[in-house]
């Protein structure tokens, strides 16, 4: 039986919609600051089977004042069963507009011990254009409603993720290449950030990668472009911290860094929401 766990095409997907281990997670999240809506999106429309991975609520720690900052083991652990999600399970995760925030629960997976999870290339866009089968979400929860509680066992490994202490110290020794997935003009501080409190800029010594650089509407660029994407900005080959505004896209950075054959990565949790938050942290500009 053929596993995936890096990413998976719409044709590939398709094919394994009837697999028993199988488990569809629709991973999407609501727009950002000037993003548009998508075309297609939960509860109208989702792929057949799908269950909704909810990153705002369900996954993320909601005692902190950042978003998107990963739970305890113990709490992504009872989400993840209350899915139905099995040691077992083969995971497929999308989100509606091609490859934004599927990256993150990707990574959440793997950071807590889960092999066999891969991101739909091309998300849920991509899914339709290949006029690939669609149902409302009411028919899937219908299905949902009878899944029995999984046996998913969450493994965290500390080390996918690091701190602002961390960061501050890498902006000095810059032994490890702090990579920034926001778009360029936020990343020079040319524009303001969406999120109130949060100043303009970058980290000191970060290098920007906007991930919609990775992609082509949505998909994933060739891996030997995305391999000489990382050659041009780490000729040295150094280990790297991933960060972002939020710590969304910054899993895209890491996913694509994975799918490299670069495994010596972390993410920077609070990212640019809590770096540029902080009074006493560093900010560059241009």
């Amino acid at each position: 039986m053929t596993h995936f766990q890096q990413l998976i095409s719409c044709i590939d997907l398709h094919s394994i919609l009837d697999r028993s281990d199988l488990v569809l997670l629709d991973a999407s999240i609501p727009p950002v600051g000037n993003m548009k809506a998508a075309e297609f999106s939960w509860p109208t429309h989702a792929i057949p089977n799908a269950r909704r991975f909810d990153l705002n609520k369900d996954f993320s720690d909601l005692d902190s004042q950042l978003p998107h900052t990963m739970p305890s083991a113990d709490h992504f652990e009872r989400a993840a069963q209350a899915l139905g999600i099995n040691q077992q399970s083969q995971i497929v995760i999308y989100d509606d507009l091609g490859l934004f925030s599927a990256a993150r629960a990707w990574y959440m997976f793997k950071a807590m011990g889960h092999k066999n999870v891969a991101v739909l290339d091309g998300g849920l866009p991509y899914w339709v254009k290949m006029n690939k089968p669609l149902v409302s979400a009411e028919n899937n929860l219908k299905v949902a409603s009878k899944l029995l509680t999984g046996d998913f066992i969450a493994k965290a490994n500390e080390n996918y993720f690091c701190d602002w202490q961390e960061i501050e110290k890498q902006t000095q020794q810059q032994t490890e290449l702090i990579l920034d997935a926001r778009a360029n003009a936020r990343f020079k501080g040319e524009a303001a950030e969406p999120r109130a409190g949060v100043r303009s800029g970058h980290i000191p010594n970060s290098k920007n990668l906007p991930f919609s650089d990775l992609l082509i509407e949505g998909v994933f660029k060739s891996t030997d472009d995305v391999v000489e994407i990382f050659k041009r900005l780490n000729a040295n080959n150094k280990p790297m911290i991933m960060s972002c505004g939020s710590g969304v896209t910054a899993c895209v950075l890491a996913l694509a860094a994975n799918i490299s054959g670069l495994h010596d990565v972390r993410v920077y949790d609070g990212s640019w929401s809590e770096w540029g938050s902080l009074e006493h942290t560093k900010v560059d500009k241009g």
